[in-house]
């Protein structure tokens, strides 16, 4: 059985990467989504262990001590963190997995020596187009919104680190792109569209 691929996907908040990764799960088969744990409160409509493990601050950094964690990191004074087991298990049992973290997160894991990862930076066409985006979700305060699009700029500095970027300006050509970009790194590594190993043709 051919190991599967690592998909490491970053952007800023308000970006729009929930969106189109769950239209681009939606359309291409043989993906599994690795489910954070944080430490933050669930949003409207999120739902434990399918959008994050929710758990509480001791827990999370008891896992820490335990290294429990392929990576981990505070954002937005909550911390955020990667399974590890989770993680290594897919990988060995050939399904091809998106790791949804912060630019902090995809540092951590670029310099391990394993597991190797395709990093996918998804970006806003502009700030003042991310600061609409923010306000429209009505969730936010005004200080918040401010941290946020600073924040912002920092880590779309670390774009160029990335190995693709993706501007989700249209939905659907973004959506379009990323899946390009997963049957692209698919045939690479001599696998059919599907995920499946190509079998029968001379290597």
């Amino acid at each position: 059985m051919s190991r599967g691929l690592l998909f490491v996907i970053s952007a800023p908040s308000g970006a729009g990467k929930t969106t189109l990764l769950k239209r681009a799960m939606a359309r291409v088969e043989g993906l599994s989504f690795s489910v954070s744990h944080t430490t933050r409160k669930p949003r409207k409509g999120e739902v434990d262990g399918v959008d994050y493990h929710f758990t509480s601050r001791g827990t999370f950094l008891e896992m820490v001590e335990d290294g429990l964690f392929l990576e981990y990191a505070e954002v937005h004074d909550n911390f955020y963190g990667t399974s590890r087991k989770n993680v290594v298990e897919q990988l060995s049992g050939g399904m091809d997995i998106i790791l949804d973290i912060d630019v902090q997160g995809a540092a951590i894991i670029r310099q391990q020596d394993a597991p190797a990862g395709v990093y996918i930076f998804i970006a806003p066409p502009g700030l003042a187009e991310l600061e609409r985006r923010l306000r429209g979700r009505g969730t936010e305060s005004k200080e918040n919104i401010g941290v946020r699009l600073k924040n912002a700029v920092i880590e779309m500095e670390e774009a160029g680190k990335y190995d693709y970027l993706i501007v989700n300006d249209q939905l659907d050509e973004a959506v379009d792109l990323f899946a390009s970009i997963i049957y692209a790194e698919r045939a690479r590594s001599h696998r059919l569209p599907s995920g499946e190993p190509i079998t029968g043709i001379s290597q």
